[in-house]
């Protein structure tokens, strides 16, 4: 920072400045020094240091913000082809067909995690056409097609999947329990993301729940051994928020209940799972099982409106992999967020799945809509009198949680007739 301002650099002992006296009998000739420096990093990097450095911010004064992903309209769909063709030309690599460079442009938006955007991560894009060229000339093609894109693509993922691939191992021999066929009270398949840097993947994990009569409310295990985070600690009171004033609005809630990730090792974060812990506390509530065949992910409000997550493409992916270990049919799916639907770009055997029917996306709204496809119940909607429908799962939950109210009543009069009765006989 010296040398910059001072426009010269000094050659002495870093130690020199800090000495009272100076003991250095010669002094080298300071060296001009007149340049421009470009400092490149992350937002994060760049917003450390100009709080913390106030040198910082006189020193580096013009700020350029970079996107890392554009709009996927018809001029950078052109930009995104003539990157392709001058890459081709630049390191010689054979010509691209139409349809692998239309695949390429696929690839761009799964990148980006938006249909209707590209990403700028052209390195990444370059090794793409490097390895696709490199299994045209395995096969002796003088075209790159769109077979070839996605053998590179499966490659790479095949040459990363390690640790996938265990995983999935001890779901099919049963030491990770995840269940894919019937149905369970309190129970549901929830679905997190592995990011291990260069590999991102989707992973189902098992959430149970248990509910009885008590005044603890929703106890969240994982807080309880200090495994949680503080947004997922968020996201347990949101539920309880939802909770109450869905169906204690003449009833006070008078429940205990606990909630976890089962055979979870390490820590949880993020909010991605509450609607999931939600249908698995009503279906412990309610005692209507949960159909096994579904996983669910997303993230709600305490009005029940259902928020998007991140990491859409890979949970879905993940879930459908557990799916395939003992064979897909058509009740097999996933409900996710209907605001996540734009950032849906699946792999092809994925969607082919779903186009055949073997496996199902479903987008909710709201809480209520998932509760059909996952119980085979209607959900119920409220009465002017505050009550639910009979033969709806809302009505259910209602009932169960006026009986636990009743329960912790009657026990607390019978705990006051006794030492009423103490107290006479003293």
């Amino acid at each position: 920072k010296r040398s910059i301002k001072d426009k010269e650099i000094k050659i002495e002992d870093v130690w020199e400045q800090y000495r009272l006296i100076s003991t250095i009998t010669l002094k080298p000739e300071a060296i001009p020094f007149n340049v421009k420096i470009v400092l490149v990093g992350n937002p994060h990097l760049y917003y450390l240091l100009y709080n913390l450095d106030e040198e910082y911010r006189e020193l580096f004064k013009v700020k350029a913000d970079f996107e890392n992903r554009m709009d996927r309209n018809k001029e950078n769909i052109s930009k995104y082809a003539s990157f392709v063709k001058t890459k081709c030309d630049k390191i010689g690599l054979r010509p691209f067909d139409q349809n692998a460079v239309a695949k390429v442009v696929e690839y761009g938006s799964r990148l980006a995690e938006h249909q209707n955007k590209l990403s700028a991560k052209f390195i990444e894009i370059a090794d793409l056409l490097r390895e696709a060229d490199h299994w045209a000339k395995r096969d002796k093609s003088s075209l790159v097609t769109a077979e070839y894109i996605e053998k590179a693509l499966n490659e790479k993922e095949y040459r990363a999947n390690k640790v996938e691939k265990k995983i999935l191992e001890a779901v099919k021999e049963g030491t990770i329990l995840v269940d894919t066929h019937g149905a369970v009270v309190g129970q549901i398949n929830g679905l997190s993301v592995l990011d291990l840097g260069d590999r991102r993947f989707g992973m189902a994990s098992r959430i149970t729940a248990r509910t009885y009569a008590g005044k603890a409310g929703i106890v969240n295990i994982e807080r309880e051994t200090k495994m949680s985070g503080k947004i997922h600690e968020k996201a347990i009171l949101i539920l309880t928020a939802y909770l109450g004033g869905k169906y204690a609005s003449k009833t006070p809630l008078s429940l205990t209940a606990s909630l976890t990730f089962e055979q979870l090792y390490g820590g949880v974060e993020g909010d991605s799972a509450t609607c999931a812990e939600v249908y698995t506390l009503l279906s412990s509530i309610s005692g209507v099982p949960l159909k096994q065949s579904f996983a669910v992910t997303g993230s709600m409000n305490q009005h029940g409106d259902v928020q998007p997550i991140g990491g859409v493409n890979e949970k879905i992916e993940g879930f459908f992999e557990v799916c395939k270990l003992n064979g897909l049919n058509n009740n097999h799916g996933v409900i996710i967020p209907s605001k996540n639907l734009i950032h849906l770009m699946l792999k092809s055997e994925v969607i082919e799945a779903v186009t055949a029917g073997k496996f199902n996306i479903l987008s909710i709204e709201k809480i209520e809509d998932g509760i059909e496809p996952l119980t085979g119940m209607p959900a119920g909607e409220i009465q002017p009198d505050g009550t639910y429908p009979e033969g709806t799962f809302n009505f259910l939950v209602a009932k169960k949680l006026e009986e636990l109210s009743k329960a912790i009543k009657d026990k607390k009069d019978e705990n006051g007739e006794k030492n009423n009765k103490k107290n006479n006989e003293d």
